[in-house]
């Protein structure tokens, strides 16, 4: 029985350290570009579009599929990276343990 009060005790530890983890990770951002950096999108730990930025030079009436595709581009490395970000930081609280639903 002590052992399953010691595994409880760990769980709600791992928990309480995985809800601080998520909520800092929030708060901290990468960024990706596209085109050479005439589109720049920045994401947050949660997954969230925080800012895109357009250079002037890239938005053109004729070609809007090229800039449609440089934002996607951005946007998507972005959030990789913030998935990636996310994934690390959650192996370094759980040990290399992949738990379902995190990361």
């Amino acid at each position: 029985m002590k052992n399953l009060t010691q595994m409880m005790k760990q769980a709600q530890q791992l928990q309480r350290k995985m809800m601080e983890l998520q909520a800092e990770l929030g708060n901290r951002t990468v960024s990706a570009q596209a085109g050479g950096g005439m589109v720049e999108a920045v994401v947050n730990g949660r997954q969230e579009l925080l800012s895109l930025s357009i250079d002037p030079e890239v938005v053109s009436p004729e070609d809007v599929e090229m800039l449609q595709d440089l934002v996607l581009a951005a946007v998507n490395e972005a959030l990789n990276k913030s998935r990636e970000m996310v994934s690390q930081e959650m192996s370094k609280l759980t040990g290399g343990i992949q738990l379902p639903g995190l990361g």
